[in-house]
């Protein structure tokens, strides 16, 4: 450790290049734009902080007003999972769609657009895409966010999102290493094990990654995931083994690498926060996303376990170094990409030479993505005076509570919620209450993921065998179909889905 780093000006200076919290609201308190202004790296934006596009925009330039470029990074994969559009839904389809119409043109232009629209409001690292192979069909956690289970298929999606966002002068992660996809546990809540050994984990699920790589991704975010073979007891987050030898040696990776949620109890829990940024950066980690409720008392308590573990030799002063001078690279290169970027970052013609894909940029690339991904099986009846019967699953961490589901197309009084979580010993009594409520109208039937709900299997089958006029609606992946009646799958639940599926079906926007 060199004597300029020992002083702790400089020291503190460093641990700061390496760190985006998040902060409460919609405007930036005063301690962040200071920190800014004194070297931290950046921030990472959530649901909380975004009100409406006008808010959003001004919230980022307030940020790049304290120092310039800063990180201003955003969970937003499309699909399911919006920061931006949280309170409506997204405009663009998520990777399960995408994986569905498996239009590589086509997803680039999706990511295209979606990155040309976070560059305008100012937002310059996006903490996607997924490129998790989801070969677990419950599994909990990753689902629409995959572009489906086939690995070819993914990788060649992967390095298509990857082009579209960073065309538009945003930096793409690739997530979640070395893959969520057969895992059965959230993590969230759990170190989960990844299914299989480490040849299967080479075959199934480091190819996308590889793909990726091989596009120019500008960061990867390694997941709390164990790999036995691999990390031992370890999560990959905290793996030397996973991050410097695997995804640095072998697969050549030079980027920056985004953890993920220092807050996520498969971590936060063993080890406390600080004491997993620590671990974290020892093992290869150059830039530390705190998670969404983590407040200044955590973020400065972060910043000193840093400053402690390099005094004390556990962390040596050229690893933060290293990582400091790899973020500040990010950082250039998302100020020459938008510099570079058509039309002040977004991208011209993405979509431009094939016939019925509008350019990106334009707000009509996803919902053409999702009309193409919609799928109708059987014969739509025509519609009278429908009932909606929505089975609601409970939210997932990843998602939050965004609205879903084909309500706004519906008359008042139309729809009836069920959870998903209802006993199996009452879920004949609802369905004799929703088929006499049903009589004489037409029945639709709107699930989400039904197959990892065994109420919603047994209600919907129990109405689609009592009505087989009735139609089934999936908006999550269609694993589960009806024994009868017709059925319509979206891929996913985002807005543009939704408006798809409503077409379909012959409803009017109310």
């Amino acid at each position: 450790m060199t004597q300029e780093l020992a002083a702790d000006p400089a020291l503190g200076r460093l641990a700061d290049a390496v760190l985006i919290p998040p902060f409460p609201g919609p405007q930036a308190p005063g301690w962040i734009c200071a920190a800014l202004g004194e070297g931290l790296a950046g921030v990472t934006l959530f649901g909380p902080n975004v009100t409406d596009r006008a808010q959003l925009g001004e919230l980022t330039r307030q940020l790049r007003a304290a120092v310039a470029e800063p990180v201003i990074a955003i969970d937003e994969e499309g699909g399911d999972v919006t920061r931006i559009s949280h309170q409506t839904g997204s405009d663009y389809p998520g990777n399960a769609a995408l994986g569905a119409v498996d239009d590589v043109t086509l997803t680039r232009a999706v990511y295209a657009a979606l990155g040309a629209d976070l560059r305008e409001l100012g937002i310059n690292l996006n903490l996607a895409p997924s490129v998790d192979v989801n070969t677990a069909a419950d599994n909990p956690i990753i689902g629409t966010r995959a572009f489906g289970s086939d690995t070819a298929l993914v990788a060649r999606h992967a390095a298509a999102a990857v082009a579209g966002l960073q065309a538009a002068g945003v930096a793409a992660c690739a997530k979640h290493f070395p893959g969520h996809g057969s895992t059965r546990l959230d993590s969230h809540d759990v170190v989960a094990t990844v299914e299989g050994s480490l040849r299967d984990l080479r075959r199934r699920d480091l190819p996308p990654f590889e793909a990726a790589i091989r596009a120019g991704v500008r960061a990867v975010m390694p997941s709390h995931l164990r790999v036995p073979e691999l990390t031992g007891d370890l999560p990959a987050s905290l793996s030397t083994a996973a991050l410097t030898g695997l995804l640095r040696g072998e697969l050549g990776f030079t980027g920056v690498i985004v953890s993920d949620g220092l807050e996520m109890r498969a971590v936060s829990e063993p080890y406390g926060i600080p004491e997993v940024a620590v671990l974290a950066v020892m093992a290869g980690t150059d830039l530390l996303c705190l998670g969404r409720d983590i407040d200044q008392l955590t973020f400065l308590a972060v910043r000193t376990a840093l400053m402690d573990a390099v005094r004390s030799g556990r962390l040596p002063g050229e690893r933060l170094e290293e990582a400091a001078a790899r973020v500040a690279e990010l950082r250039s290169w998302t100020a020459q990409a938008a510099d570079q970027s058509p039309a002040a970052g977004r991208p011209a013609n993405a979509g431009a030479g094939r016939p019925g894909l509008p350019s990106a940029g334009d707000g009509e690339v996803g919902l053409a993505a999702a009309r193409r991904a919609t799928l109708v099986v059987g014969d739509l009846p025509a519609l009278r005076h429908p009932l909606v019967v929505e089975l609601v699953p409970p939210s997932n961490i990843a998602v939050g509570s965004v609205p879903w589901g084909i309500g706004p197309w519906l008359a008042a009084g139309s729809i009836r919620q069920v959870s998903t979580a209802t006993p199996a010993g009452e879920v004949a009594a609802a369905g004799r209450d929703l088929l006499a409520e049903a009589a004489g109208r037409s029945l639709i039937i709107v699930v989400r993921d039904a197959h990892r709900y065994p109420a919603a299997v047994q209600l919907a089958g129990l109405l689609v065998t009592a009505r087989p006029d009735a139609t089934v609606v999936e908006m999550g992946l269609p694993v589960w179909r009806p024994p009868a009646g017709s059925y319509v799958a979206s891929y996913g639940a985002a807005r543009s889905n939704a408006v798809a599926v409503a077409e379909k079906l012959g409803l009017e926007r109310r």
